[in-house]
């Protein structure tokens, strides 16, 4: 069967959209591969193992090949959650695909053997992610072209300390939202307006375990965790809370959908993540501060502003643009400096709770 022109059309501008640049789109990552390769995990050598056979029996490889049917026209008569939904899924892939290019070529360039053990079955889930993902975008004639975003998605260098920070933080928030999507759809089953969200058990247990990969990799090497580098903990505890805050609530209809107060669900999943990070991280934030809240909303509405601006043409509107960034880190630096608090406990006696 060939595709029609106006299907042509709409997977051009899904993966359009999934190659756009904008400041809170997934990005694609390179690295030091070599500086990778200093990583120890001799002092976590019994946890890494075991960890390492729970991945090779890869125990989700039957799960995400299974199929379900779902008709596209159900959501055409809600256009605005149907937009929605297809930014969370276009948002989604991207995400996933970036970690399975990244953790691919990390693979292929690293001589640490524990780094290339990981960095392959990690590779391996997010690629069963984002073909699962892909599936879902297919079945409304949307697909992504992943070897398109291979080739032509910009690339952004990041310190592999930068690496660990931040995938870490990724997977343990992503496990954060599935979990409680999953939960909150399986005591309300009539809002589940797609099957895919009855993956999301599986799925989050994947994320989970990506992250405490990470974690062990921290652990193992307490010198990412001290001195200016939890300068650097703290801006990325605050770069993945404030985008997931901001995207969230551009995406009213879907969590209307749902029946979820967005900005409680957020502040759900900071509580478990805050919790979760505990394990590892020498600090946490006070997300029940006031003053973050109140400058969450703030990088909030700074970005819609912003992004309207964006629609429009001429000198005056990117002017506009460019005081609103400035406002927008401003207010960044603001939350930024808010006191944090401390978790500063031997290793040994961070546990991963139990969620």
């Amino acid at each position: 069967m060939t595709q029609t022109d106006a299907e042509i059309i709409e997977h051009n501008e899904s993966t359009q959209q999934a190659l756009e640049s904008r400041m809170l789109a997934p990005r694609f990552y390179k690295t030091d591969y070599k500086a990778l390769d200093k990583l120890d995990i001799e002092p976590v050598r019994a946890q890494w193992d075991a960890m390492m056979a729970d991945f090779a029996e890869d125990k989700n490889r039957a799960h995400f090949k299974k199929t379900y049917d779902f008709d596209p026209a159900s959501l055409d008569s809600d256009p605005e959650l149907k937009e929605e939904f297809l930014d969370l899924l276009v948002s989604s892939i991207t995400a996933e695909y970036s970690g399975c290019v990244l953790y691919q070529e990390i693979q292929k360039h690293t001589e640490n053997p524990d780094m290339e053990r990981l960095m392959r079955y990690m590779a391996r889930d997010e690629s069963r992610h984002a073909g699962f993902i892909n599936k879902a975008l297919n079945q409304m004639s949307v697909a992504v072209d992943l070897s398109e975003l291979k080739k032509k998605k910009e690339y952004t260098f990041f310190k592999p300390k930068y690496i660990l920070y931040a995938t870490y933080l990724s997977e343990k928030i992503g496990y954060a939202r599935y979990i409680t999507i999953f939960r909150h759809l399986e005591r309300n089953p009539e809002n589940r307006f797609h099957p895919i969200f009855s993956w999301f058990y599986e799925w989050c247990n994947d994320e989970f375990a990506h992250g405490e990969a990470f974690a062990l990799l921290m652990r193992a090497n307490p010198y990412l965790l001290r001195g200016h580098n939890k300068l650097w903990i703290r801006f990325f505890l605050l770069a993945v809370y404030s985008t997931m805050y901001v995207r969230d609530h551009t995406r009213p209809k879907l969590y209307e959908a749902f029946g979820m107060d967005v900005t409680e669900f957020d502040y759900r999943v900071f509580d478990i993540c805050t919790a979760i990070t505990r394990q590892v991280f020498p600090l946490t934030l006070n997300t029940d501060d006031p003053r973050f809240r109140r400058g969450l909303d703030r990088m909030l509405d700074l970005s819609l502003r912003t992004e309207a601006l964006r629609q429009q043409k001429g000198v005056l509107p990117r002017l506009k643009q460019w005081g609103l960034m400035a406002a927008t880190g401003v207010t960044f630096a603001k939350l930024y400096f808010l006191p944090v608090e401390s978790n500063e406990l031997p290793a040994e006696a961070r546990m991963a709770p139990a969620w």
